[in-house]
């Protein structure tokens, strides 16, 4: 990931962070399920998709933290 989509991320509602991540979850099965199977090139995708994950979880726990 970026820093310029870092960046773009800290710019958004928890909201929109919360379905940014239920989103990359569901590509991040779809993406184990290829991976399993065979289907799946670059193997490098799933762990950018794991570790983008987590930049937005750490997001979200941050604004949480700042608004409780």
């Amino acid at each position: 990931m970026k820093t310029s989509d870092k960046k773009d991320l800290q710019t958004k509602t928890l909201q929109e962070l919360k379905k940014l991540l239920k989103e990359g979850h569901d590509n991040l099965l779809s993406l184990q399920l290829d991976l399993k199977q065979g289907k799946l090139k670059n193997t490098k995708s799933f762990l950018l998709k794991r570790k983008e994950r987590a930049i937005i979880k750490t997001m979200i726990r941050e604004k949480e933290e700042n608004n409780g």
